[in-house]
């Protein structure tokens, strides 16, 4: 089996709900040993799920993604079974230390002292409470490497402000450009788009200060504010207010200069979105959907007079589509060069033939929830193949491999340490 080529590397995982889990599983995948620094005294929402311990009715009534369990069954550790945290939990590793009891910091130094990267995506204040900064790791190790990404940066006014990725997203503006031309933001659902790109560009930031690193034997402190990572991603809007003084809104699902939009098709729930970008294109669709008298009319001739005219165009089209499925529309339309394209739903991005062709998706067990598909590595390299070698991590799984290989500690030690509450593989109780 070829070397993976971040192996020989191990990372340190002080994170949470996405953006810094995400980082640290495309490390993972490059084949750093991965280890998840946390604690049995504190559960933060939204990461390992909505709560430590859960009721049936309680999953019952909550949103998959957020909290729910495969089944919508608790199990007796459902921290162990959330999807939204076993989607990038893969190929890593969990140990227990609670950093705030006596003990708790000398265990974590001890760690550090023997790892190349942490990283972490808590409030700055969080941190700072704990106690850890780049200049307390550099103490323990003087070339370490530390990554944060705190929402908004370590400094500045916003520095102690809490943060979900919707958060992100509204500081940005990027809400303001969502939604529909008939609604303002509170109609909206929740695009955490922002953790995502941290946690992608965050791993890229890793690499080069390792590159850095190899080069002049220097560690350093990287810090990846995920608000200004994300500006470049609406980079023509602003560059569009800087320039011409325009404050863009929504568009819903059209197009500034095509015509463009999301039509229903036969079935629930199902569409299909079409642009039309040019006039060949435009008669190429009068030609499908049997559309003669808009074909001939010389104000649509021009994409402007499409533009302006489209609320008489879309009912047109939505009479067409209607009839169909999502899949014959979008077949029938591109068949004549028309972008055209099904909105697909989780069932159909499974069944998806091109998907399963690249095996996006593979099969991964893990103990307390089964064997379930998950996202797979995002790259595809030749002589390095990536794959998932380790089902999603439970809560203190490696407790022993990191107290006892790692750090060293006898068995009484260690018996010591689990005594005192630091090694576990579920919450204290009263913790929630």
């Amino acid at each position: 089996m070829p070397r993976l080529p971040l192996e020989s590397l191990r990372v340190l995982e002080i994170t949470v709900v996405w953006a810094g889990p995400y980082c640290g599983s495309f490390l993972a995948d490059l084949g750093a040993e991965v280890i998840r620094v946390e604690s049995t005294k504190t559960f933060v929402p939204l990461t390992r799920g909505a709560a430590p311990h859960l009721s049936q009715a309680v999953i019952d009534n909550l949103p998959l993604y957020s909290g729910g369990t495969p089944g919508r069954v608790p199990g007796d550790r459902p921290f162990n079974r959330s999807p939204m945290f076993n989607s990038h939990a893969r190929n890593k590793k969990s140990m227990t230390v609670n950093l705030l009891d006596p003990g708790g910091r000398e265990i974590f130094d001890r760690l550090v002292a023997i790892s190349d990267v942490l990283i972490e995506n808590n409030p700055t204040e969080t941190m700072e409470k704990l106690g850890i900064s780049y200049e307390s790791l550099r103490a323990v190790k003087d070339d370490i490497i530390m990554l944060r990404m705190p929402a908004y940066g370590s400094d500045g006014p916003y520095r102690d402000y809490r943060a979900h990725g919707v958060h992100i997203e509204g500081v940005v503006g990027h809400t303001m450009l969502r939604g529909y031309e008939d609604t303002d933001p509170s109609y909206n659902t929740t695009v955490l788009m922002s953790d995502a790109a941290g946690g992608a560009q965050g791993a890229f930031a890793v690499l080069a200060a390792l590159r850095h690193r190899k080069r002049t034997g220097e560690g350093q402190l990287v810090e990846l504010g995920q608000a200004e990572n994300v500006f470049p991603f609406l980079g023509e809007y602003y560059l569009d207010y800087a320039m011409n003084g325009r404050i863009h809104g929504t568009l819903g699902n059209r197009h500034p200069r095509a015509l463009q939009n999301c039509y229903p098709c036969a079935g629930e729930n199902r569409w299909v979105v079409i642009t039309v970008y040019d006039s060949d294109q435009w008669m190429a669709l009068c030609d499908v959907i049997g559309a003669t008298n808009l074909k001939s009319d010389p104000e649509l001739a021009s994409a402007e007079g499409r533009h302006a005219r489209q609320a008489e165009i879309d009912p047109v089209i939505e009479t067409w589509t209607r009839g169909r499925s999502p899949e014959a529309a979008m077949r029938a339309l591109q068949d004549q060069g028309i972008a055209a394209g099904i909105v697909m739903n989780q069932a159909d991005a499974f069944a998806d033939p091109h998907i399963k062709s690249r095996e996006f998706f593979r099969e991964a067990y893990q103990e307390d929830c089964g064997t379930h598909l998950y996202p797979g590595p995002l790259y595809k390299m030749s002589e390095t193949p990536l794959g998932i070698h380790r089902g999603p991590v439970m809560f203190g799984q490696d407790n022993e491999y990191v107290y006892r290989e790692l750090l060293g500690y006898s068995a009484a030690e260690y018996e010591e340490f689990v005594a005192a509450g630091h090694v576990g593989t579920d919450y204290a109780p009263g913790v929630g």
